[in-house]
């Protein structure tokens, strides 16, 4: 045992120490997860109520290239500007979970959003709009600082199980977006749905700064010092750098199909209004239920082969999705097959790297959660300019391609894993 573990503090990087906290050793001793499940249902319903904002309008696309009499690639953008913006949010603002706390940061990221939500529902141009897209990702990130919030309250033994749980809830936010977008859309306009959200996020910003737990005081650490750490963090850890590629093939392939399904939907054959596309949402809820799995088997170990399962389920999605652009039926099973794989894929990843660096989780997320994504963000555009250029069977070629990749690099890993280098286990 380490002089800093005996002061019950954890060892970080370069050499810094970070006091735990204060809630972990008491929720510990009182459950065996390490954190009470109301606190874990708690942040699961916050990561999906926060993250959602960054999916109200995909199904809202068509409509809102008619209200600015724009194209599907320059209203597409809108999708990338918010990614864009959560990444840049992750690079910069999440690592401040490891320097402040959580209880004042996350809050405040959270009303700057519902501020940029308001600004969404005003926006007199499409221009604008993009504009503020990237500020509503940029305060969107809150979600990401709770995830290892609750990574770092959870038992070693159920970090793979809690973390599957915030996930769900953020899987579950991320689903009825698109189906309440649609909904509100339907009923009072699209106008009208960033006004709820923005009431919402703001309800969220409150609960949580009466809820979240009290933590210890932080390092003494400048800001730069924390950038250029999460950086050497994503350099000396080979297993973060692999799980991270995985990450941003999971999500590249996710924006692919979601960025331009509401203008197939809403072109020939079927007509659908926001409504009916916002339900499709509810189609991934398979995604969802398949978290809590995907921790579970994380937990035992199995990494290696659901890796390359969930990698070859992402490949396989889209040839039924491509023959659903005459048949829902069809449609909706490769909807299923790329959430499950997606996603599967995505807590997989994440129950391995917080097992790294326990008192710098937060860089340890940021440094994951910007290649995932940068990869979002690429496959958004890049579907964009296909759909525009050769429809929807562009589309799908390039998601199948992205899938293809992911299962060669899995097969890959499984050959050759990474040990972590803070205790066993394989990638």
């Amino acid at each position: 045992m380490t002089g800093a573990e005996e002061h019950g503090r954890e060892p970080g990087t370069a050499g810094e120490k970070v006091a735990p906290l204060r809630e972990e050793h008491e929720a510990a001793a009182r459950n065996p997860r390490g954190i009470s499940a109301a606190l874990t249902w708690m942040l699961a319903a916050a990561c999906g109520a926060s993250v959602a904002n960054l999916y109200y309008a995909q199904p809202l696309l068509s409509t809102i290239a008619r209200t600015f009499h724009v194209g599907a690639g320059a209203t597409g953008l809108m999708v990338t500007f918010s990614q864009i913006g959560y990444a840049v949010g992750l690079a910069l603002l999440v690592p401040l979970g490891d320097l402040v706390s959580r209880r004042l940061l996350v809050p405040a990221a959270l009303v700057v959003t519902s501020a940029a939500l308001v600004a969404a529902g005003l926006a007199p141009t499409m221009e604008l709009l993009d504009v503020v897209a990237l500020v509503i990702g940029l305060g969107s990130v809150a979600a990401q600082m709770l995830v290892p919030l609750a990574a770092g309250l959870a038992s070693d033994a159920a970090r793979g199980r809690v973390v599957g749980t915030v996930m769900t809830g953020l899987l579950l936010g991320i689903l009825l977006a698109r189906t309440v977008s649609g909904v509100i859309a339907g009923l009072a306009g699209w106008r009208y749905v960033f006004a709820v959200a923005a009431l919402g996020t703001l309800a969220v910003a409150v609960a949580l700064a009466r809820r979240l737990p009290t933590e210890a005081p932080r390092p003494k650490l400048a800001y730069r010092e924390l950038l250029v750490s999460t950086f050497s963090l994503f350099i000396a850890e080979p297993l973060l750098r692999r799980r991270a590629l995985f990450g941003a093939l999971s999500f590249a392939a996710f924006s692919v199909f979601w960025t331009t399904a509401a203008f197939m939907l809403s072109g020939p054959p079927f007509h659908e209004s926001d409504s009916v596309i916002g339900l499709f949402g509810l189609v991934g809820a398979a995604g969802a239920l398949c978290a809590n799995v995907a921790g579970r088997l994380a937990d035992r170990g199995l990494t290696g082969i659901t890796t390359i399962v969930f990698s070859v389920a992402l490949a396989s999605a889209f040839w039924p999705t491509f023959e659903g652009r005459y048949s829902i039926p069809l449609l909706i099973v490769g909807i299923v097959i790329l959430d499950i794989g997606g996603q599967g894929l995505h807590i997989t990843n994440q129950s391995l790297i917080y097992r790294l660096e326990p008192a710098a989780r937060s860089r340890v997320n940021a440094s994951y959660m910007v290649c995932y994504f940068v990869g979002g963000a690429a496959g958004s555009a890049m579907a964009s300019f296909l759909y525009a250029t050769f429809g929807w069977a562009g589309v799908c070629v390039l998601g199948g391609t992205i899938g293809l990749f992911a299962t060669v690099a899995s097969v890959a890993d499984l050959v050759r894993p990474v040990t972590l280098r803070n205790g066993p286990g394989a990638s």
